[in-house]
């Protein structure tokens, strides 16, 4: 089944902001929070598993009290003949939370953390022989990032 041949009606929608903010939750919560049977839960999250709607569940690890306690978004300028190599080196890099393919000035958009700023410094470093770096080092997120809700709905 496809990403876009599965419909996702309130149901669906009720389980997977249930899953998303408690991915360990009991199935018999799930199910509450659905207002479906527990052998129609497992059967939902099977169906959003194998669509790919749902990718993973997992935990949520606070960076700072893991030892990370500088995170920053690193914007790169990336030529052609350098991006595949450039992608091999960032997907090796435990500093590495994410990173976007963007339009704009930069070709990537990354967030990173490191365990102090001369860390951070020495990861900017390895990469620096691909392209231009512009570093935002992050104050605060008052906005962490948040699950998903139903498109058109509001939170």
């Amino acid at each position: 089944m496809t990403e876009t041949a599965l419909q996702l009606d309130a149901k669906a929608w009720a389980l997977l902001m249930a899953l998303q903010r408690d991915s360990r939750a009991p199935l018999k919560n799930l199910a509450a929070a659905a207002g479906l049977s527990v052998p129609a839960t497992v059967e939902r999250l099977k169906r959003l598993k194998d669509a790919g709607v749902v990718r993973s569940m997992g935990a949520e690890l606070d960076a700072a009290l893991a030892g990370y306690t500088v995170r920053a978004v690193v914007g790169i300028t990336v030529q052609q003949p350098g991006k595949k190599a450039f992608l091999d080196k960032l997907r090796r890099a435990p500093e590495v939370l994410e990173c976007h393919h963007v339009a704009g000035a930069d070709s990537y958009l990354m967030t990173v953390v490191a365990r102090d700023l001369e860390d951070l410094e020495r990861f900017l470093g390895s990469i620096n022989a691909y392209g231009e770096t512009r570093t935002s080092i992050v104050f605060s997120t008052p906005i962490a990032r948040r699950g998903l809700v139903a498109p058109g709905s509001q939170r």
